[in-house]
């Protein structure tokens, strides 16, 4: 078990320990991408790394509208760091957050 994230056509990030990210899916899901998370707490920080083995990495370009993460976070600024300095983005930033 590790801590997996996937991002949704619809924009949701979903989190949690799991085996596979396949197993973070929800039925009616479409996942663009996905990869693996911490939680910093002295910088109050939701990293966001890496990429899904089956999925790739996040294709934050397909999302369209708001970014939905789990209320859980809500109060974190949320980064994703790639594998190239391309990938890097500030995505509280660029996107409207709605928790859910």
């Amino acid at each position: 078990m590790e801590p997996k994230f996937i991002l949704t056509l619809d924009g949701y990030i979903r989190l949690g320990y799991v085996r596979m990210h396949k197993d973070l899916l929800l039925p009616g899901d479409v996942c663009i991408g996905g990869g693996f998370w911490e939680v910093d707490h002295i910088s109050h920080r939701l990293i966001l790394s890496g990429k899904s083995y089956d999925y790739g990495k996040p294709q934050w370009t397909f999302v369209t509208g708001k970014l939905f993460v789990p209320k859980d976070y809500r109060g974190l600024r949320i980064e994703y760091n790639g594998d190239s300095i391309m990938d890097d983005a500030a995505i509280s930033d660029e996107f409207e957050i709605e928790y859910y």
